[in-house]
């Protein structure tokens, strides 16, 4: 496999809290990956390991082969990360926005950067109007599009669609599509079982600091056996799978 990252036995810790138990996964390059688990389960910690913003207690983990902890600056210069709230300055118009962070990052002509953006990102027609009076799904789209400015080889997506209506997730979910299909290496972390199941190429469960499986989506569904309704074959969904992992370890 071409990975873009790799982790192995990442290991993180807050006083007595065990967070990270050993870690381990990688991603392909120009794929999706979907960090799947409920709140508290590690994978923004992961991710903040990841983008050089918290040190791991122990394991290796290296981005577009650089290593994260002895060179963190190689990192940076090649991910970004968008959190679980858009970033955007909301007295700002959107392409104010676009225009402040190519000037930070020294791009030379950021007009012309921020004028692509929107256009990519179809906010063209939004974009002389504050980030204040978009909607929802609109300013989630400003801020990959903020994310991007640089031409990151990886973007960390932490939780990118909480609190959207269903509109506005499908506008995420296809902006993530395309990031794809790009070329940009996509990471993100979800609860929702249907963003994992309709975005990601590789979905790993991660359940109280520890990967508990990891495959496609096709391989995860294979471990359960299908169900037989009024004599119908019915496939285990995502769902079926998640639920039968984390409760297996539970009861171990």
């Amino acid at each position: 496999m071409n990975a873009m990252i790799t982790v192995a036995g990442l290991k993180k810790s807050y006083g007595e809290l065990k967070v990270l138990r050993g870690v381990d996964f990688a991603v392909e390059r120009g794929s999706i990956f979907a960090l799947l688990g409920s709140n508290g389960a590690g994978k923004t910690t992961a991710v903040k390991i990841l983008a050089t913003l918290l040190k791991a207690d122990a394991g290796q983990a290296s981005v577009a082969g650089f290593d994260v902890a002895t060179q963190a600056g190689d990192v940076r210069a090649s991910v970004s990360l968008t959190g679980q709230f858009a970033a955007v300055d909301e007295i700002l118009s959107g392409r104010e926005n676009l225009v402040l962070v190519a000037k930070l990052r020294h791009l030379a002509n950021p007009g012309a950067v921020a004028d692509e953006l929107l256009a990519r990102f179809g906010l063209t027609d939004a974009g002389a109007r504050r980030a204040s009076t978009y909607s929802g799904g609109m300013r989630r789209r400003l801020d990959i599009a903020m994310s991007l400015i640089g031409d990151p080889q990886v973007i960390f997506l932490d939780e990118p669609t909480t609190g959207l209506d269903p509109e506005a997730r499908l506008e995420v979910w296809n902006t993530v599509k395309q990031l794809a299909a790009g070329g940009t290496t996509v990471l993100l972390t979800t609860q929702y079982l249907d963003e994992a199941e309709q975005l990601a190429d590789r979905i790993a469960i991660l359940h109280e600091g520890r990967i508990i499986q990891n495959g496609t989506l096709g391989e995860l569904k294979q471990l359960l056996p299908p169900a037989q309704v009024e004599y119908v074959e019915k496939q285990p969904t995502l769902e079926d799978v998640f639920l039968a992992l984390t409760r297996k370890e539970e009861a171990a």
